[in-house]
Order: structure tokens, then C-alpha cells, then sequence
């Protein structure tokens, strides 16, 4: 195989970025050493993760969101100071200490990013998507919002102004998506099984009804 500078300059730099953090080297070197000794599998982390990721931490924010849909008073509260809101409903812990919750309507569609690192309200949606913590992600979202929003399969009208947020360590956002038509008569337990992690972060718009 012969060998080209050029493209050893392209590869270079991808086969660094492949290459996991220490803290994941470490964390991946302990689950290993408590597998050898039969104490863990590997199976059973992958489980607790998908658990987390996409079930318990989503279904926090998920909660909030629907309270906030049905109680204009908890509504006004959390758009106010999403913190002390969220702790009305037992929820809370150090990456939620400063929250801002930004609301969607009609005339506006909020995102949220962090374009240095991939800081993220853990409390209420668990732990961050993979996607979430991309470079492609975390620059592209602020040049070009409808470019990412399109490969999530979200179109927003041109009528419609997208809002992104870039969280810090010592602020971060959740979006307060729009309720669905068609769920007036719908429960609190019943809302909080329609509402996504996505559009909590502003990468989903329109949350489905079933049977809708």
C-alpha cells in the first residue's frame, strides 16, 4: 500500500477523535476488571445506561412539562425560575441549580446546545444522546439551526424564529414544548407519555398523539 501525506493529514485527525476520553478509558477499564470478576456484565451496564438515557432521566423532564401543561400557575413558575419549579416536584441536584426553561409557540422554536463541551440539565433528562455531544452538533446548531433540525426530519416554516440557547456550566436550558391538540382531556400521567426527551432539547417539534 503506498503511502500519501495528504491523506495521512485527513486521517490523522479522525482516528484521534476516535479515540475515547480518559475518563470513559477509565470507567471502561473498571466495568472490565469487575466483569473478569464476576461481579458486573456487561450486559447489565447497557441495560442501566439504555434505562437512564432513554426511560428514568426523560421521564423527570417529562413530568415538568406536562404539570406545566396543565397548571397555568406551575406554568408561569417554571418559565420564571425553572429550578425552584422543578424542585416543587422533587427534581433537582448540581446540573440544575440554574436552569432557564424557554417555551415554544406558534411564532418561536427554542433549541438548546453547548458549543464548548456538552453541558446538559442530567436532573430531568438523564444522561445526553451521543449526538448531543458531537462537534458536528455543537457548531452547526448555531450557524445553521434549520440545517439540523432537518436531519432530525423537522422542518420549521420560515414564519417561525428558531431560538438556540447555549448552556454553560452554570446555566442550562430545557425547552417547554407546545401541547398537542386534541389533549384537552387527557391526565398528567397520560401527557407525560407523549412528550420526548428531543423536544425537551428542541431537536422534535410536533409530539404525537396516538390514534392521532
Amino acid at each position: 500500500m503506498s503511502y500519501d501525506p495528504k491523506d495521512a493529514t485527513h486521517i490523522h485527525p479522525h482516528l484521534h477523535s476516535l479515540v475515547p476520553s480518559e475518563p470513559a478509558l477509565r470507567v471502561k477499564a473498571l466495568e472490565s476488571l469487575l466483569v473478569e470478576k464476576g461481579l458486573l456484565t456487561s450486559e447489565a451496564v447497557d441495560a442501566w445506561v439504555e434505562v437512564y438515557q432513554d426511560e428514568i432521566g426523560p421521564k423527570n423532564g417529562a413530568r415538568v412539562v406536562a404539570r406545566a401543561w396543565i397548571d397555568p400557575d406551575y406554568k408561569q413558575r417554571l418559565l420564571a425560575d425553572g429550578a425552584a419549579a422543578i424542585a416543587e416536584l422533587g427534581f433537582g441536584g448540581p446540573n440544575v441549580e440554574q436552569l432557564k426553561v424557554v417555551e415554544n409557540t406558534d411564532d418561536v422554536h427554542n433549541m438548546v446546545v453547548c458549543t464548548l463541551c456538552s453541558c446538559y440539565p442530567f436532573g430531568i433528562l438523564g444522561i445526553q444522546p451521543a449526538w448531543y455531544k458531537l462537534e458536528g452538533y455543537r457548531s452547526r446548531s448555531v450557524r445553521d439551526p434549520r440545517g439540523v433540525l432537518a436531519e432530525f426530519a423537522v422542518t420549521i416554516p420560515d414564519s417561525v424564529r428558531i431560538d438556540v440557547w447555549d448552556s454553560t456550566a452554570d446555566l442550562r436550558y430545557m425547552v417547554l414544548p407546545q401541547r398537542p391538540a386534541g389533549t384537552e382531556g387527557m391526565d398528567e400521567d397520560t401527557l407525560v407519555e407523549l412528550v420526548t426527551r428531543n423536544s425537551m432539547i428542541g431537536t422534535n417539534r410536533d409530539l404525537k398523539v396516538p390514534g392521532r
